[in-house]
């Protein structure tokens, strides 16, 4: 298939597009129906598989347990509001973010946020000497999303309350400024877990004005360097050209050649395009940026019939 032919190159799909449910395709739809269904079979089994998904104040205590870091964020309280209004925020704000980042930097995000609201949750309680009461929900990780959708988009207007027209920096304010109220408050019986709410917070307004890309991070380590040479490896070679005596004499076909530079670049965009889908816009370097609009206004001249 050619990068003319994808999809995502030939309309742009924005987090509100009417393509709806998105499935596979969407992290936001995988972490909402995981979400849900997580939400029954614990209500279908009497709330007993919270017992093995919460984290714990003592869970920092006990590494063979850490992994609750993770599902505590899959998992929600018995009352409907709590998850209903945690996938509604998520599935609203998180679309335009994952189009931004990509799937797989968003998934790395998102599961960056809940487990750096646990782990830090967990050592401020024992610090504290709070007694061993669990946590769920995914809260820190959708304060999180929603903070980046205010910081990309301050002057968006939004529907606070669902009614009152505010910029998006106003939300932003109104969700951060009560978990820091909350968490000034010396209390170990509130149902809020604040610091998780501000833990999202922080490490997403980091990760945005440092610039962060867990992607980039781990190639920076090697993992993906080792992924994309066995893909280089795996992927089809071109075939080589012998350039006989006679070829200089009587050069070959000037279209011949232009059509396998137009294959070539091709080829590369076809990465690029898959980086994209990957990673996000963001990720692109400026070569690969004027190689897209190379690309384009060449694809533009062949469908014009300058070529």
């Amino acid at each position: 298939m050619g990068w003319q032919d994808r999809d995502y190159f030939r309309t742009r799909h924005t987090a509100y597009s009417s393509g709806g449910w998105s499935g596979p395709q969407s992290a936001i739809a995988w972490i909402v129906l995981i979400n849900v269904i997580v939400y029954v079979a614990d209500a279908l089994t009497d709330y007993q598989i919270r017992r093995w998904t919460a984290a714990h104040v003592d869970t920092i205590k006990q590494p063979w347990l850490w992994w609750q870091f993770v599902t505590y964020g899959f998992t929600h309280e018995k009352a409907f509001d709590h998850i209903f209004f945690n996938m509604l925020t998520l599935w609203l704000f998180g679309r335009e973010i994952e189009y931004l980042y990509g799937r797989a930097e968003f998934t790395r995000l998102y599961l960056v946020l809940i487990t750096a609201g646990g782990v830090l949750w967990s050592v401020t309680n024992t610090i504290s000497g709070s007694p061993d009461i669990g946590l769920v929900g995914a809260s820190g990780g959708v304060v999180g999303i929603f903070l980046l959708f205010c910081l990309h988009f301050p002057r968006r207007t939004i529907l606070l309350f669902f009614f009152l027209p505010v910029p998006a920096w106003v939300a932003g304010l109104f969700l951060i400024v009560p978990d820091i109220l909350g968490a000034l408050q010396v209390s170990t019986g509130g149902q809020i877990a604040y610091s998780v709410h501000l833990t999202g917070a922080m490490l997403a307004a980091l990760y945005y004005h440092q610039g962060w890309n867990f992607g980039r991070m781990l190639e920076a380590l090697g993992r993906q360097k080792i992924v994309d040479r066995w893909h280089m490896w795996t992927q089809r070679r071109p075939r080589l050209r012998v350039r006989r005596p006679q070829d200089e004499i009587f050069p070959g076909d000037d279209e011949s050649e232009e059509d396998e530079a137009f294959e070539k670049l091709q080829r590369e965009v076809d990465r690029i395009l898959d980086k994209i889908a990957r990673e996000g816009t963001e990720s692109l370097t400026r070569q690969e940026r004027r190689t897209m609009q190379r690309a384009s206004q060449l694809f533009r001249e062949r469908l014009s019939g300058k070529r």
